[in-house]
């Protein structure tokens, strides 16, 4: 089991071991109030474990090794200070970081510059474009950095929806290459045609980029089960929140969380709906036979 913290990233509840149990949920209080993140021994010291077990027992538990959890840490620390500090400098050093340089490194996976994640995307410019599917409407989202949204629903909500996401983002009409990239992902949709070259602006927590990332390796046709896809991630016991990841995927069938199924082969819960992961299976698995059989 496992309790997650409001921002995605697993806090321990319980380990195989009590002791374990309690000196990882100590290290962790320890890595998110210090000023400097302590160092792999110092904290394997404190755990009187050694540096290699300690390591093994907190990514177990955790989901990432204490130094990507302390840098996870600091980037949501950094993400939170950036919207009440008077200047960005001034959040930068508030989250701990010794310097800028490495705040605007953190700051790429936060899909955004330091300033602009300052004034909540106020200067990013978001494209979209609406497109009929043989799974229903669909709206595309995309950045300058790739496709950020591929959502399932109500044309009328749709866009509504875009601006929830990114509620200060400067929203437009489609351009030539998004309208490009929109045909590419119906073709994804509707003629089951594996389209690894469109670029993709993924953004989440460390956890959840880790198994996006990881469904994004996944061929066509291929499903893996929840616990599999932890296993896999090296996440020991890890299915809950591998499930917790895949529901808050927000770019459909490009990223395929649609492949990710129950230990005992049944279908799971789906965001856009188990009609729509079942017809999305249906057809990559029949393309995929098709293809073989050649």
């Amino acid at each position: 089991m496992y309790a997650h913290s409001t921002h995605g990233i697993m806090s321990p509840m319980n380990t195989n071991n009590r002791d374990h149990r309690t000196v990882i949920d100590r290290a962790c209080r320890q890595i998110e109030s210090a000023e400097t993140a302590p160092d792999l021994a110092t904290l394997a010291d404190q755990a009187g474990l050694s540096p290699w077990h300690f390591q093994r027992v907190f990514k177990a538990a955790v989901g990432l090794s204490p130094k990507r959890y302390a840098m996870a840490r600091r980037r949501e620390k950094l993400g939170r200070a950036l919207r009440d500090a008077s200047s960005v400098t001034n959040a930068i050093y508030d989250a701990g970081y010794a310097a800028s340089s490495a705040a605007y490194r953190d700051s790429e996976g936060m899909g955004m510059a330091p300033r602009k994640l300052r004034d909540g995307g106020v200067d990013e410019r978001i494209r979209h474009a609406a497109a009929e599917t043989s799974l229903g409407p669909i709206l595309v989202g995309a950045t300058d950095r790739g496709i950020c949204m591929v959502e399932f629903g109500a044309q009328r909500t749709l866009l509504g929806e875009l601006r929830r996401r990114f509620p200060r983002a400067k929203v437009e009409a489609a351009d030539a290459q998004l309208d490009s990239w929109v045909k590419r992902v119906v073709a994804v949709i509707d003629e089951t045609t594996p389209d690894h070259q469109l670029p993709l602006d993924i953004r989440g927590t460390a956890f959840q980029t880790r198994v996006w990332q990881a469904l994004t390796r996944l061929h066509s046709g291929e499903t893996i089960s929840y616990g599999e896809l932890a296993r896999r991630l090296d996440i020991p016991g890890g299915a809950r929140a591998v499930a917790t990841a895949c529901a808050n995927n927000g770019i459909a069938v490009l990223v395929p969380c649609h492949r990710v199924i129950g230990g005992d082969g049944e279908l799971r819960g789906y965001k856009w709906g188990l009609k729509r992961k079942r017809r999305l299976l249906d057809q990559e698995q029949a393309a995929r036979g098709q293809a073989q059989e050649r």
